[in-house]
């Protein structure tokens, strides 16, 4: 086990009598038996209505049929990515608080990008390669997994995804598993940080080969293709393509690339979500969650269709059919925690790390606002104003996130003053087409915002791990080159407004249109199981009304 791991175990022992836990002792301990936390990687809320007619009854309208709907739930800050989303979930607060600022960010005391899990002093477990050595480490406030663990150390916490940052994050810094999906191997791996060895029912999960059998069907329509007409015709303009396909139809024969790019194909196909499923149902029955009165928690992050959407876009026969095929998923999920665990006895929550933009091309053929912004010609432009201004010199640091990060040592060394420099930037940035406002790290340090997107920006600031300066684009822009597919990131309800749906013990039927917050989640889960809210959270609890 990590040594940083088991020294917060042992620093849990010896506090617990001291903190706020101790005072939930004479409470009765009246949990359910599980709680089931569900990401959707590119979520939009409206794909509920738009697809409703063809979801079937025990997937997503089960949740919404017998549980509740928080109907105009938003992420309040900026960026809207699948790091910060999935950190803001589960800690309860946002990047200013927690730290994940980004997917990855420019990391000044080493000089290059920080990815958001990335942790060189863990080893890989399940395989030899690079993408085992990933760890919560850079998460720096704590996750309602945490709590529970803290105030109930027999609880279990695992958590499985596609993508490493859709397991660790969820599992936080005292969880007892995190499972992603490795796609050259076509296994499930980890970290030392969680565990030295892969359980056994894991090795015997990966042997079994359902990536390989997986990756070599064809994916066909769910139904007629003639029935998708909530989505564009099948082959547009406006869509990637898969593997070495010529155009974007259907059918799409994996088997053709298997070889090619190993089991890594089979994130961009709704056969992803099948495997996750398939491992959370495998890891529900050998660490026997929700076996016992001590309440357990599973995370379960379906990031296929983040792959799907990004590569086809939203208005797609081929995102459109994954949702379909997802809302099976969930039936036979439920249905099993139905068997394993009691109908009533386990707790759902199921929302989004983020939503998604119109494809900008297809926005402007339909002569609505939207647009490709070129970062790289931009910075370009941007460093070659410094060099007239300043002189000739390294000014720009970096860019990410659309952010700029100024060489604060070269400023230094040439008596620069960095605040002057940096409104200097946001100023000149102001001319180009796509930008609808910019703003500085100083100001974000220094003043307080309220009531406008400058808000959710400085929610998103954090002061070692931002830039110096702040791209707002306009609606419908994308930060990119190319013309298919589409992305997330921006402040906009496109990308902010994402379901939010819970199911199960004690949870009554209903909805609202009321607005609720992505890091409300947090803090209503550990009210539910009656535990401390994580560290870094404002203790905002949703409301059930009925």
């Amino acid at each position: 086990m990590n040594n940083f791991k088991a020294i917060l175990l042992t620093l849990t022992a010896i506090l617990l009598p001291f903190t706020g836990f101790a005072q939930t002792t004479n409470v009765p301990d009246d949990s359910p038996k599980l709680v089931v936390g569900i990401v959707v990687d590119q979520m939009r809320y409206n794909y509920l209505p738009l697809y409703w007619n063809k979801f079937e009854e025990g997937g997503f309208k089960r949740l919404i049929n017998e549980g509740y709907s928080f109907k105009n739930n938003h992420y309040n800050y900026f960026p809207t990515y699948t790091g910060p989303g999935h950190a803001a979930i589960y800690t309860g607060t946002t990047p200013s608080v927690n730290g994940i600022v980004g997917n990855s960010w420019y990391d000044r005391s080493i000089n290059k990008n920080m990815y958001v899990v990335s942790d060189s002093s863990v080893m890989p477990v399940g395989t030899n390669s690079a993408a085992g050595k990933m760890s919560p480490a850079n998460l720096i406030s704590s996750t309602v997994t945490d709590e529970l663990k803290t105030a109930k150390r027999n609880s279990k916490v695992v958590a499985v995804s596609i993508k490493d940052r859709g397991a660790v994050l969820p599992a936080g810094h005292l969880g007892d598993g995190a499972y992603w999906y490795d796609g050259n191997s076509g296994k499930f791996i980890t970290s030392s940080w969680y565990i030295d060895e892969l359980p056994g029912w894991v090795k015997e999960f990966n042997e079994e080969g359902l990536a390989k059998e997986l990756n070599s069907r064809t994916w066909e329509t769910l139904l007629p293709i003639e029935r998708y007409t909530e989505s564009n015709p099948d082959n547009t303009p406006y869509e990637g393509t898969l593997g070495d396909k010529e155009n974007p139809v259907f059918p799409y024969d994996l088997d053709e690339y298997a070889g090619k790019d190993t089991y890594n194909i089979l994130k961009s196909t709704p056969f992803g979500n099948t495997l996750v499923q398939a491992f959370a149902r495998r890891a529900l029955d050998a660490e026997q969650l929700g076996s016992d009165e001590i309440t357990d928690f599973l995370s379960i992050s379906f990031s296929s269709t983040d792959y799907v959407g990004h590569k086809f876009g939203p208005h797609s026969i081929e995102l459109q059919d994954t949702y379909m095929r997802l809302d099976r998923e969930l039936a036979e999920l439920f249905n099993y925690l139905d068997q394993k665990v009691g109908e009533g006895e386990y707790v759902v929550m199921l929302t989004s790390d983020h939503g998604a933009v119109d494809v900008p091309a297809e926005l402007m053929d339909k002569k609505l606002p939207g647009g490709y912004f070129n970062s790289d010609v931009v910075i370009d432009v941007l460093g070659r104003y410094l060099d007239n201004t300043y002189g000739q010199a390294d000014w720009i640091e970096a860019y990410a996130n659309q952010q700029v990060y100024l060489n604060h040592e070269l400023l230094q060394e040439n008596e620069i003053d960095l605040k002057s420099m940096q409104r200097d930037v946001a100023d000149f940035l102001r001319q180009f087409e796509a930008v609808q406002s910019t703003n500085t790290a100083y100001n974000f340090q220094y003043k307080n915002y309220s009531g406008d997107y400058q808000e959710m920006y400085q929610r998103g600031y954090q002061h070692d791990r931002s830039g110096d300066v702040y791209i707002q684009l306009k609606p419908g822009w994308l930060d990119s080159s190319y013309g298919t597919g589409t992305s997330h990131g921006s402040p906009y309800n496109y990308d902010t407004h994402v379901p939010l749906l819970f199911y199960g013990w004690n949870i009554p039927h209903g909805a609202t249109n009321q607005k609720t917050v992505i890091p409300q989640i947090a803090p209503t889960i550990s009210a539910i199981l009656n535990i401390g809210f994580p560290n870094g959270s404002a203790a905002e609890v949703l409301k059930f009304e009925q």
